[in-house]
């Protein structure tokens, strides 16, 4: 079988880097060779390790790091490398033009909604692979060919995500007894909403003082986050848990998940996983969480950064929990026919053949 390269010069730990190790997992399992080339400090080559997936460990400074294109060229040629996948800014100029060089072809995802500031590094690649429909029209908008383009959202893993998880295991741990509990689960940046989310959890608790809230992930924005917990007096009800591995488990202890995300928000990864366990979603309108929550219908859309408007988001999902779980359940429905991992994968490795092939 052909041998792919995943390059990814992240040091973070967020959904982008766990999707890239998802599939080379799933690469391997099913027959093909695959193998990471990451940075030597990075939380991708820990989890990589730690896996047993093969990585390779290469300092990427910039895109015009010469030594790391030297490396990666390398690396190519040794392992036999077929195609090359790259995921950020400084691996993709990097791997893309070792690829070239080699006369490999090039696959860029791109994962987030954010505006493309150097669209060139895009035209590099042979084909680019985005996480959800808002996502294309971003790259569309930089000028890219659309025929380039295939739209392959994040998969859920249903052996992990499913209706038969149970929470009890992370509410008995965080001793939530039976109380109404509100997640959510990313990793910590501003992106992602997080301040918005304690200053609705402040309006909720008003409402309802009972209920408590997770804050699930790492990130740069750990710290911050934490500060502002104790400085809104929040610490009786708002848990930080960390980075966690179970998060099935954790999804199916929330009554509630919230991604209350402000600026971007590729197609989601927690959501799926949400709504394939049976969890009601909250998401705001912004990047492609529309895609996936259907305001009335799969979940609840609010405006971006309108605190008020997710607390009554909030309000509602626990005052209406039949509603919420019927709505969760056309979520899951739709998440098994066409979210899976195993229908992702289908979809990039026909797009890795059709290179391969030409």
């Amino acid at each position: 079988m052909p041998t792919i390269l995943h390059a990814e010069s992240s040091l973070g730990r967020g959904g982008q880097e766990i999707r890239t190790l998802a599939e080379t997992r799933w690469l391997i399992g099913h027959g093909w060779n695959a193998l990471i080339a990451c940075q030597p400090d990075s939380l991708l080559l820990r989890e990589a390790r730690a896996a047993s997936v093969p990585v390779e460990p290469i300092r990427m400074r910039s895109a015009t790091d010469v030594g790391a294109f030297l490396r990666l060229r390398r690396l190519i040629r040794k392992r036999g490398v077929s195609l090359v996948h790259t995921h950020s800014s400084v691996d993709s100029w990097l791997g893309s033009l070792a690829a070239k060089s080699l006369r490999r072809p090039v696959v860029r995802s791109r994962h987030v909604s954010i505006p493309i500031r150097h669209p060139l590094v895009y035209r590099l690649a042979d084909r680019i692979i985005t996480s959800g429909e808002a996502v294309r029209a971003t790259v569309i908008g930089a000028g890219i060919a659309p025929e380039k383009i295939v739209t392959v959202s994040a998969g859920v893993d249903t052996e992990q995500f499913h209706a038969s998880v149970s929470g009890k295991s992370v509410r008995d741990e965080l001793g939530l007894g039976g109380a109404s509990v509100i997640g959510l689960v990313a990793n910590i940046r501003g992106s992602k909403g997080h301040n918005v989310f304690l200053d609705a959890a402040r309006t909720v608790l008003a409402a309802a003082p009972d209920t408590h809230f997770l804050i699930v992930g790492d990130g740069v924005g750990f710290d911050e986050v934490k500060g502002r917990v104790q400085r809104m007096g929040l610490e009786s009800r708002v848990i930080l848990t960390g980075f966690r591995r179970d998060v099935p488990e954790v999804m199916a202890a929330l009554d509630v998940l919230v991604l209350p995300s402000t600026r971007s928000e590729a197609t989601s990864q927690v959501i799926p996983q949400a709504l394939a366990v049976g969890t009601p979603v909250v998401g705001s309108d912004v990047g492609g969480i529309p895609e996936l929550v259907r305001d009335g219908e799969t979940g609840r859309l609010v405006p971006p950064g309108d605190s008020g408007a997710l607390a009554q988001a909030m309000l509602a999902s626990l005052r209406e929990p039949e509603r919420s779980r019927a709505m969760a359940r056309t979520g899951q429905a739709m998440i098994l026919s066409q979210y899976t991992f195993d229908a992702a994968m289908a979809r990039t490795t026909d797009v890795y053949r059709a290179l391969l092939e030409r």
